[in-house]
């Protein structure tokens, strides 16, 4: 079947593979790195379950992620520019990496040789599952026929709509990366409190702290629950997604925790799927992430 057009996203979409290539989207990896000298494309040269098992294995490490060159993305673009073929190129928020400018470098050097090519790139203002089910929704209007440019509009309207909101095993991973307060950090240290955060428009937020997972990741629930209360549109125009770390277990049934929850308070919700984090927000996190990602869909049914 030929495409309309083709949806590319960098590495933070945190898809899985095997659903990266039945819904026909190009991935272009971020790197990751234990010791700042040998970086590792993400899921090409090291797997995801790889990289949080070393993380587990070696405390006191920590990895650190490399965006995708300028040369990666002409890589990815030139095919789709020498078909003549349109692309949606979607990439992690501005304010945590610079992969939208690589993306923006390797449009201009394809536009120099094809002319012609149509190449969107898009600041997803989120990232990691969140991005992931964004991309989905990009998917999902090019395959019901929505023309390219009614796509780019679609996707810019339903963006400000997606939100995180997640909690972490300790603060170490974000007081190391500088993504959170040293006071904080040095309380949380000091006492096991763990923090509750919510990520909008590409930037995170503090949303309380509490001591142990349960009631943090309780916490995370009533977040979501809130998000869906203040909404106007039903619980259905929304995609729902769970995303964990190292633990596929917790997070299997922290997703079956949240169907039950989500159906006792009336909404029909019948499954949430549940993916990996990546490295690009793992390396931040630490190996235990858990929480929420949820955005409008791009296509109410």
């Amino acid at each position: 079947m030929s495409e309309t057009f083709h949806i590319i996203s960098d590495g933070s979409c945190d898809l899985p593979k095997e659903l990266v290539k039945e819904k026909n989207i190009t991935v272009v990896p971020f790197y990751v790195s234990f010791d700042e000298e040998h970086y590792f494309k993400e899921n090409v040269e090291i797997g995801i379950r790889d990289f949080y098992q070393m993380m587990v294995d070696k405390k006191g490490v920590y990895p650190k992620s490399s965006m995708p060159s300028i040369q990666d993305y002409e890589e990815a673009f030139r095919p789709f520019a020498e078909a003549g073929t349109p692309v949606i190129c979607i990439c992690i928020t501005t304010k945590f990496s610079g992969s939208m400018q690589s993306a923006l470098n390797a449009k201009e050097l394809i536009l120099e040789k094809h002319p012609q090519a149509q190449i969107t790139v898009i600041d997803a203002t989120i990232n990691t599952v969140l991005q992931g089910q964004y991309v989905l929704e990009a998917v999902e209007l090019r395959d019901h026929g929505v023309s390219y440019q009614e796509t780019i509009t679609r996707l810019e309207e339903i963006k400000s709509t997606g939100r995180i909101f997640f909690t972490v095993g300790n603060m170490e991973y974000l007081k190391h990366g500088g993504r959170i307060g040293k006071v904080a950090a040095l309380a949380g240290g000091a006492l096991d409190i763990r923090p509750i955060i919510t990520l909008k428009q590409g930037e995170i937020f503090p949303s309380g702290i509490d001591r142990g997972r349960k009631r943090t990741l309780k916490k995370v629930m009533n977040l979501l629950l809130d998000y869906l209360q203040k909404s106007s549109l039903g619980a259905d125009c929304y995609s729902i997604a769970v995303g964990y770390g190292y633990d596929i277990e917790e997070g299997a049934a922290f997703r079956d925790q949240a169907l039950t929850t989500l159906q006792s308070k009336g909404y029909a919700i019948e499954q949430i799927p549940v993916y990996q984090i990546g490295a690009t927000i793992g390396v931040h996190t630490g190996p235990y992430p858990l929480g929420f990602g949820i955005i409008e869909k791009g296509i109410h049914v």
